[in-house]
């Protein structure tokens, strides 16, 4: 069974605004003990005064380097909560950009370092069983073209962002199959439709569902008993659908791996 929030380590990575600032309030309010991670040292420094008691990492995930100094700062986690992304409309975003390590920004942001970062936290998971991994995905999907991966030929943000978001489901499917989910569930989640965040009012000028509809969505999956052993799953807020087709495909999935694998070393 889930162990009780008061007595879990939750990693939130993304935890500066938004979505992973608004769950980590609430499972502060509920006793866990909270790692948040971001990329700017002045928010972290605001969310930690906010959160008494919460430690903070710091780490750029346009670096695969500076996640492994992320988890070599982790000693403990329970939960682990792959929130960290960036969108596909920003300024910076409408036009092709690199990671430090050479890949396309969005596809190792939202997705190849939550790979890495979950892979090399699976020891820890094991080892804090029964363990959950969430990753915050979105029901923007859309399939990976093997050969133009970092989208050299033809780039364009809403494929960027919407290939990493599907390559989020398609890993966690695949990882659920590799682990006993008695021991460590992995699950992902589109939280609610263009919530109030920083990222979303950059890029649309407006919202539509209210911030706490995504919290709730998120925190279920992180804390709610009815889910014990639940794993290899993709919700729409609560309720269970089925991602694009291309994730459930498993030569896909083991394709993507194999690739994610070589990316990261």
């Amino acid at each position: 069974m889930v162990r009780r929030i008061s007595d879990s380590t939750i990693l939130i990575t993304g935890s500066t605004d938004g979505l992973g600032r608004a769950l980590a309030q609430r499972l502060h309010q509920e006793g866990a003990q909270l790692l948040l991670h971001g990329r700017d040292a002045s928010k972290l420094e605001a969310v930690a005064d906010e959160l008494a008691g919460a430690r903070t990492v710091q780490a750029d995930f346009a670096s695969l380097d500076g996640v492994r100094r992320l988890v070599g700062e982790v000693e403990r986690v329970d939960v682990l909560v792959n929130n960290a992304g960036i969108g596909s409309g920003m300024p910076e975003g409408r036009e092709r950009a690199e990671s430090t390590d050479g890949h396309e920004l969005r596809f190792q942001v939202n997705y190849l370092s939550g790979y890495l970062l979950t892979e090399l936290l699976l020891d820890k998971l094991r080892a804090a069983a029964p363990a959950r991994v969430v990753f915050v995905s979105s029901l923007g999907q859309m399939p990976i073209d093997f050969d133009d991966v970092m989208l050299e030929r033809n780039y364009s943000g809403i494929q960027a962002y919407c290939q990493s978001k599907l390559a989020q489901i398609a890993y966690a499917m695949w990882l659920a199959g590799q682990l006993d989910p008695d021991q460590v569930t992995v699950n992902s989640l589109h939280p609610s439709t263009f919530m109030p965040t920083k990222m979303v009012l950059a890029e649309r000028g407006s919202s539509e569902d209210p911030l706490e509809r995504g919290v709730e969505a998120t925190h279920r999956l992180v804390a709610d008993p009815a889910l014990d052993a639940v794993s290899g799953r993709f919700f729409d807020r609560e309720e269970e659908t089925a991602p694009h087709p291309w994730a459930l495909d498993t030569g896909n999935r083991e394709r993507l791996v194999e690739l994610s694998r070589e990316l990261t070393g």
